[in-house]
């Protein structure tokens, strides 16, 4: 395992830590003062400064991007799945521009959530073959362009509103079924706030291979937790072994960043600077 005590060159930053401090051009100005040297942006930050000028100010400030946040919410009724496929395929284009590694997909819930103004449903094995059906759409297109797809799984408590696709295996599943060859377009994004307490994953990761380990994201599950999407905790303030489970992603022979991403109304409320501080602290001592 790479030891990450002495520098902070394998950190990346998931912008959604720093959602409420500041918009995308004061993060990457941030993150050059504290030597951070790649991010993963969601479309809504890089929408709001326009995706040439972000992708000049990503390029002049020489970071990576580990991921690109987030393509899928694949589930609707029929009067929205056109919708859904553009939205998927403008994202696939604004990754390509930004230079984005892979794009991170979360497949959506029930309709009705995934994309509001679909009729209600209670189906989620429906919701879940919406996803596999769009995914697949969605790769042709992300295949011709060279992006490659970073399924997510989420945390079986986001099932309905948020992704039905819950588990490392389920994930690697959908991988097997529409990518068997293994081209390198289509993995995971394994986030431990997600994943570390599934009994199967460490077999799952095993499984997953380097080839479909396209991204590693942490954080901390706090005990209790306040809010199941905005009180994630800081890397050591809660019960996640991370070290754990990046020693078995790197087992397989991933390489690449950390990418920090904490939803946190507590840290959202705290300085910009000293959020970023204690990440470097905190990658160099529990990731």
């Amino acid at each position: 395992m790479r030891d990450f005590s002495s520098d902070h060159r394998w950190l990346s930053l998931n912008t959604a830590t720093l959602r409420k401090q500041g918009d995308f051009s004061e993060i990457i100005d941030a993150c050059a003062r504290h030597g951070i040297r790649a991010i993963d942006p969601w479309r809504e930050q890089v929408a709001n400064m326009g995706l040439d000028r972000a992708a000049r100010a990503v390029r002049d400030a020489g970071l990576d991007l580990s991921g690109y946040c987030r393509g899928g919410l694949f589930p609707a009724d029929a009067a929205r799945r056109g919708e859904v496929r553009d939205d998927n395929r403008r994202c696939v284009d604004e990754a390509k521009a930004l230079g984005a590694a892979c794009i991170v997909l979360v497949a959506g819930g029930l309709p009705q959530y995934a994309r509001p103004g679909s009729h209600p449903s209670k189906d989620i094995a429906a919701a879940r073959a919406q996803v596999e059906e769009g995914l697949a759409e969605m790769l042709d297109y992300a295949k011709e362009a060279r992006v490659p797809l970073a399924i997510e799984p989420l945390h079986p408590a986001y099932a309905a509103d948020r992704c039905c696709v819950n588990t490392t295996a389920q994930a690697l599943d959908l991988c097997d079924r529409l990518d068997p060859g293994r081209s390198g377009m289509l993995g995971v994004a394994l986030d431990v706030y997600h994943i570390w307490w599934d009994p199967e994953v460490m077999g799952q990761i095993a499984r997953a291979g380097k080839d479909r380990l396209l991204a590693f994201h942490v954080c901390d599950w706090l005990v209790p937790t306040k809010d199941i999407l905005n009180d994630r905790g800081m890397m050591g303030d809660g019960v996640i072994d991370i070290k754990r489970l990046r020693a078995a992603v790197e087992a397989q022979g991933y390489a690449g960043y950390s990418e920090i991403e904490i939803f946190s109304n507590d840290w959202w409320a705290k300085p910009l600077d000293e959020v970023l501080k204690t990440c470097i602290e905190r990658h160099r001592t529990v990731v």
